[in-house]
């Protein structure tokens, strides 16, 4: 614990909690909707109801976009100030999202909720660091990620039974409600954690320089690159695994049991990682597991799992969307710190920038080939076969580029 910290009243406990809640702001917005697509597809486009996917990655397509000011511009007027603004935007497209008729409306809302909600999200780090450091830092952010992997458990059977209550519009009451409690307990209880001597001036060119540094380095770019399509694997899924569960295996009402079970097991996929990657280093940690995604999508693809009769091919592919998850625990932290380890003297934006470009990178691809979705499987699993593959090579490409850096040096 820093001196600083010491300084406030609340308690370890309740901090984290209060972090946990900014963290979830995320998963709840993305994961509480999955029920309710096919509702809103039938409702705001019922024409092509099939597009309802689309309101995830609006969200997450506002999401990457706010990730890139919202730690410059919280370095420059301060933490409180833009968790403010970003709670606020998010309950104002929360409103606009409630009110939507049709479906680009709600789509432009979204897209604003997700930047509004990256404010909280992303600001909720930069307090973490304000206040700890070293290893007591790592420790509140192990205890802040073992919360919020429980998130995505939950929050389908929430949206589920807001639904079965008062329809998907209550969704959107619900994140209101979730965002006014975690703002207005922060507004009471946390301090600014960011002192007006350590603020530092919003220099659009300093960002513009960080950028054009990190895509010159062969090993930040690459991992930026991997790291959308792991991104772009986990959203692709998500976008259609509700109808999957629906249409192709008629599951529709047992969907939020599976999808918790499945969150809870793919949750310790980053236990096994922070054992694993000391031995195997992450660079290699990625390569074996897209490798492995290959094999696994590759195999149930060429086996027909789709002709398959139950429980068989519903078993199979419950099987698949595990390790699509799981991979993300595998991957997306080892990248992360692969392109950050070069960065190190522009660490905060380096942050804002790998976030940013992977996301909005992740969540324009997982649409763009959402738009040739058939309702099957078979797509969906070479989609993500492709995305493994593309991304396996590019590893072994990095792996090339760092044998040829040490036998120069």
């Amino acid at each position: 614990m820093t001196e600083q910290s010491d300084r406030f009243a609340m308690g370890r406990a309740e901090f984290v909690a209060l972090i946990a809640m900014m963290f979830a702001t995320i998963a709840f917005s993305i994961d509480a909707m999955l029920p309710a697509l096919p509702a809103m597809g039938a409702e705001l486009a019922p024409d092509a109801p099939e597009n309802a996917a689309l309101i995830l990655t609006s969200f997450v397509l506002g999401m990457g976009l706010g990730t890139f000011i919202s730690g410059p511009l919280s370095d420059a007027f301060g933490r409180r100030r833009i968790i403010f603004i970003g709670a606020g935007l998010y309950i104002a497209s929360a409103a606009v999202a409630w009110a939507s008729s049709t479906l680009e409306v709600m789509l432009v809302a979204r897209l604003f909720q997700g930047l509004g909600a990256s404010g909280p999200r992303i600001v909720a780090v930069a307090v973490v660091r304000d206040l700890y450091a070293g290893r007591e830092m790592a420790r509140i952010v192990s205890i802040v990620m073992l919360i919020f992997t429980l998130v995505p458990a939950f929050a389908p059977a929430m949206g589920a039974v807001i639904i079965a209550g008062v329809g998907w519009r209550g969704i959107f009451v619900a994140f209101v409600l979730f965002s006014i409690v975690s703002v207005v307990w922060m507004g009471l209880r946390l301090p600014e954690t960011l002192a007006l001597e350590n603020r530092r001036p919003l220099r659009f060119h300093l960002m513009r320089s960080a950028v054009k540094e990190m895509f010159a380095h062969p090993g930040v770019r690459i991992s930026i690159f991997v790291q959308s399509l792991a991104m772009g694997i986990l959203f692709l899924t998500l976008m259609r695994v509700q109808s999957i569960y629906d249409v192709t295996y008629g599951r529709a009402e047992t969907f939020p049991f599976w999808f918790g079970a499945i969150a809870l097991v793919a949750g310790s996929s980053s236990l096994l990682n922070a054992s694993l990657v000391m031995r195997f280093g992450m660079r290699r940690m990625v390569t074996m597991t897209l490798g492995a995604q290959i094999i696994i999508s590759a195999a149930l693809l060429l086996s027909g799992v789709a002709d398959m009769a139950e429980p068989y091919g519903f078993a199979a592919f419950l099987f698949w969307q595990t390790c699509c998850f799981f991979q993300a625990g595998l991957t997306l932290g080892n990248l992360n710190a692969i392109a950050m380890e070069p960065m190190g003297h522009i660490a905060g934006m380096a942050a804002s920038v790998i976030g940013s470009f992977s996301t909005v990178i992740a969540a324009v691809v997982a649409s763009l080939i959402d738009i040739y979705f058939d309702g099957g499987v078979q797509l969906l699993f070479a989609a993500v076969m492709a995305m493994a593959a593309v991304g396996f090579a590019l590893m072994l490409q990095l792996g090339r580029i760092e044998t040829q850096m040490q036998a120069a040096e």
